[in-house]
C-alpha cells in the first residue's frame, strides 16, 4: 500500500552545507518549524520537543552534512512519523523539498492544513537563513 504524497519545496538562497547545518541542527527547530517543534531539549542524548501533537521525540537518520534531513518524529503514542526532507543544489542556492504523505484515517482538511504548516516552517527557514546569513552587498 502507498499513500498519497506531496512534494513541498522552496527555492533557498544558501547553498546546500549552510541550509543544511541550520535546518539539520535540533537545536534549531523551533526558531523555524513551528509545525514541530515550540522548545526543545536533549534527555540522555535524545531530542525531546514540545510540539503541537504534544512532546515527541526527533530524531535525524541523515547524513545531514549531504542535505538528507530525513527525520523520524516518535509520537506520544510511541508510534513513529518517517519524514523524508533533502536539501538539493539549485545553481548557487538550494532547494528544500519535504514530502508530505497522507496518512491511513487523515482527512483531506488536515492533510491541507499539514501542508499550508510546512509551507510556513519553510518560509521561515528561508528568514532565519537570511538573519543568520545576509547577503554580500
Amino acid at each position: 500500500m502507498t499513500w498519497p504524497a506531496v512534494h513541498i519545496s522552496r527555492s533557498l538562497d544558501h547553498d546546500v552545507a549552510t541550509v543544511s547545518s541550520v535546518a539539520g541542527d535540533p537545536a534549531n527547530l523551533p526558531e523555524w518549524a513551528a509545525g514541530l517543534s515550540t522548545g526543545i531539549r536533549q534527555e540522555d542524548g535524545r531530542w525531546i520537543t514540545d510540539s503541537p501533537l504534544g512532546i515527541v521525540e526527533v530524531t535525524f537518520t541523515g547524513p545531514v552534512e549531504l542535505g538528507i534531513l530525513d527525520h523520524d518524529v516518535t509520537l506520544p503514542d510511541g508510534s513513529v512519523v518517517r519524514n523524508p526532507f533533502r536539501i538539493v543544489a539549485n545553481d548557487e542556492g538550494s532547494e528544500a523539498v519535504f514530502t508530505l504523505f497522507r496518512r491511513e484515517g487523515m482527512s483531506e482538511e488536515e492533510f491541507q492544513a499539514d501542508a499550508d504548516a510546512v509551507r510556513r516552517d519553510l518560509d521561515q527557514l528561508a528568514v532565519l537563513l537570511a538573519e543568520r546569513f545576509p547577503p554580500a552587498r
